[in-house]
């Protein structure tokens, strides 16, 4: 389960969550990302992405691809927002399921560092009084 979407991740997570479960899991890690109300001293309204399909997808997928063959996963889930995203909506949701937790870990953490640095997707920082395209990826 790779993909990008414009709805809610909330409503979707028992759905990720049972799609990396397995009887050979040991263990699921998930990082989800969520809006917060601060940044760069400012206080955020909310957050808008915007990625390019036709590169983000494949780019997601190699980094799957480079995880899987990294680490012994059994399953891995990979979902990013697009669009107008709340303060404390998820923006991003990685679920990778391993015989062992250290593996889990270890690929959960690459997956998001990966997806944070070449996949294009572009975040604007919205507050009260403007708005900033964010060009790091922290």
């Amino acid at each position: 389960m790779i993909g990008l979407t414009d709805q809610a991740i909330e409503p979707r997570r028992a759905e990720i969550l049972q799609a990396v479960s397995c009887p050979g899991a040991g263990a699921i890690v998930t990082f989800e990302g969520t809006v917060r109300l601060e940044s760069r001293g400012r206080q955020v309204t909310h957050l808008f992405y915007e990625a390019f399909p036709e590169m983000a997808l494949p780019e997601m997928e190699r980094i799957a691809a480079e995880a899987r063959r990294r680490w012994p996963l059994l399953e891995l889930a990979l979902l990013h927002r697009t669009g107008h995203v709340n303060v404390g909506e998820t923006s991003v949701l990685v679920a990778v399921s391993s015989a062992h937790r250290a593996d889990a870990f270890d690929a959960c953490r690459f997956i998001i560092d990966s997806l944070k640095t070449t996949v294009p997707i572009w975040k604007r920082e919205h507050y009260e009084d403007g708005a900033v395209w964010v060009e790091d990826h922290a």
